[in-house]
C-alpha cells in the first residue's frame, strides 16, 4: 500500500479517499465493525458555516461524502435555535453508503483491527504499524485519524464512566493514539473551568419511545423544541459540553430534538428518572449512549501538534485529519480536514510540494485559526463563524463559493496531484 489510513471515521474516510482519488493504493484500518464512528450519531450538517465550508469543498473536488450526507437527509434547509438552513441525515443509512463507496473505489478496509504500535526506521519515518495481534501493515505515508476519545479511563477520570457510547471501547479494545506512539505531542482540549476534555454534545433517544405528538413533529418539521421546568434546567451543561455552536441559553431552557433517524437530544446527558417526569417523554428511552441518564463520551483527549499542512511534527510520512487534527468541532470539520490529509500525503509519496491552504478559503481558515487559538472551533458557531463572517468567508451563494475557490486556483485540486 502507499498509504495506510488508521480510523475510520468521517476524517480517515475523507483522506482515503481523495487519497485514492489521486490514484494511491489506500488501505483503512478501523478499530470496531463499521465505519464513521461518532458520525453515526450525529447527523446536522451545512447548519451556519458549515454550509460555506460544504460548498468549498466541493468545489475543491471532495464532494463524495457530502453528497452521501445530503442523499441520506431527512429535512433540508431547516431553522433550528441558533442556526440556520440545516439538513439532518439519517444516521441508520449513511455508513452502509460510505462503505459501498469505499468498495466501489477500491480502497481495501480492514475492521475489528486495532493498531497499538508504530514500527519507524533509521531515518525516523515510519515504515510500518503493528496491530494487537502482531500483523503489521507496511506503506509509504501514513494518516492519523484516530480521533480524540477513549480509552475508558478518560471517561472515568474525567467524565461519569463508560456511557456505553457509540465508539464501544469495552467490545473493540481502547484508542491508541498514532501520532504519540510516532513521537509526536499530544495535547487536549479544556472546559471553561480547566478540566480536561469535553462531553460529547448530545445523545439519542429511540424515536419509537416519544409521545406521537413529539414524534409528529419531529417528522412535519424536522426538529421540536419543549420548555423545561424551570427546576429542570441546567446551565451548567451548557460549559461542559464540545459543541460550543449549541452552548445558547435556549439548550439550556428547553430540550431540543433533531430527527435523525432517532431524536438527536442535544444535552450531554439528562438523569432518566426526571426526563420521563416530561410530558410526552413518560416512557422515552436512550438509545445512545446508553448511559445518557448519567454521562457522555469525553473528547479531545489527544489532539496532536501538526503543521498547517496537517502532517504531524515530528514524522515526515504522518498526516492527521479531524479531532486528531485539534480541537475542531462536527462532521463537516472531519470531513474536510480529512480530505487535507489523504490529499497531502498523496502528495508527499509523489515527492511533491504539499498543499497549503490560504486563510482566503474557509478550510484554510478554519485550520489557521485553531492553530492559533487552540480552541473548540466549529464553523457552525461561537467564535469561529463571527470571525467567518467578519473575513467575508461565509456565504451559500454556491455560484461566488465556487468563483472564491477558482480565484485561489484550487477547483477540483482534491483530484489532482
Amino acid at each position: 500500500m502507499s498509504i495506510v489510513v488508521i480510523g475510520g471515521g468521517w476524517a480517515g474516510c475523507s483522506a482515503a479517499v481523495t487519497a485514492r482519488k489521486v490514484g494511491e493504493e489506500v488501505l483503512l484500518l478501523e478499530r470496531t465493525d463499521m465505519l464513521l464512528g461518532l458520525g453515526n450519531v450525529g447527523g446536522i450538517m451545512r447548519n451556519n458555516g458549515r454550509y460555506t465550508l460544504t460548498e468549498e469543498c466541493i468545489a475543491m473536488g471532495a464532494g463524495e461524502l457530502f453528497h452521501i450526507t445530503d442523499r441520506c437527509a431527512t429535512h433540508h434547509g431547516v431553522d433550528f435555535p441558533g442556526h440556520r438552513h440545516a439538513s439532518f441525515y439519517n444516521v441508520k443509512k449513511v455508513e452502509p453508503q460510505v462503505r459501498r463507496l469505499l468498495t466501489e473505489m477500491g480502497i481495501k478496509v480492514e475492521f475489528c483491527l486495532r493498531v497499538t504500535e508504530v514500527i519507524k526506521d533509521a531515518d525516523g519515518l515510519i515504515k510500518a504499524v503493528r496491530d494487537a495481534d502482531g500483523r503489521t501493515f507496511s506503506a509509504d505515508a501514513f494518516v492519523d485519524a484516530t480521533g480524540t476519545t477513549g480509552p475508558m479511563g478518560n471517561c472515568m477520570e474525567y467524565g461519569k464512566g463508560c456511557s456505553m457510547c457509540i465508539l464501544r471501547c469495552p467490545a473493540f479494545g481502547p484508542r491508541v493514539s498514532i501520532s504519540e506512539k510516532a513521537g509526536g505531542s499530544d495535547y487536549y482540549g479544556i472546559r471553561a473551568d480547566g478540566t480536561p476534555g469535553a462531553f460529547s454534545g448530545s445523545c439519542k433517544l429511540d424515536i419509537d419511545s416519544l409521545a406521537p405528538q413529539i414524534k409528529e413533529k419531529l417528522h412535519d418539521d424536522g426538529f421540536a423544541v419543549i420548555p423545561l421546568p424551570k427546576n429542570m434546567i441546567n446551565e451548567e451543561k451548557l460549559h461542559q459540553k464540545v459543541c460550543r455552536q449549541y452552548a445558547l441559553q435556549e439548550f439550556a431552557d428547553n430540550i431540543i430534538l433533531i430527527d435523525t433517524g432517532h431524536a438527536k437530544m442535544m444535552t450531554p446527558y439528562f438523569p432518566l428518572a426526571e426526563l420521563r417526569k416530561i410530558d410526552g417523554f413518560e416512557n422515552v428511552m436512550f438509545a445512545d449512549p446508553y448511559g445518557g441518564g448519567k454521562g457522555n463520551s469525553i473528547r479531545y483527549m489527544a489532539c496532536t501538534e501538526r503543521n498547517s499542512e496537517l502532517q504531524v511534527k515530528g514524522t515526515e510520512n504522518l498526516f492527521c485529519g479531524g479531532e486528531k487534527a485539534g480541537t475542531f468541532v462536527g462532521h463537516t470539520e472531519a470531513i474536510a480536514t480529512g480530505a487535507l490529509a489523504g490529499y497531502n500525503a498523496a502528495r508527499y509519496v509523489r515527492k511533491k510540494e504539499l498543499l497549503h491552504l490560504t486563510e482566503e478559503t474557509a478550510l484554510g481558515a478554519l485550520i489557521e485559526y485553531q492553530q492559533k487559538h487552540r480552541e473548540m472551533v466549529t464553523c457552525a458557531g461561537d467564535r469561529f463563524f463571527r470571525y467567518m463572517k467578519e473575513q467575508n468567508l461565509y456565504t451559500t451563494n454556491k455560484d461566488k463559493i465556487a468563483e472564491r475557490v477558482s480565484k485561489a486556483g484550487l477547483t477540483d485540486v482534491f483530484c489532482l496531484c
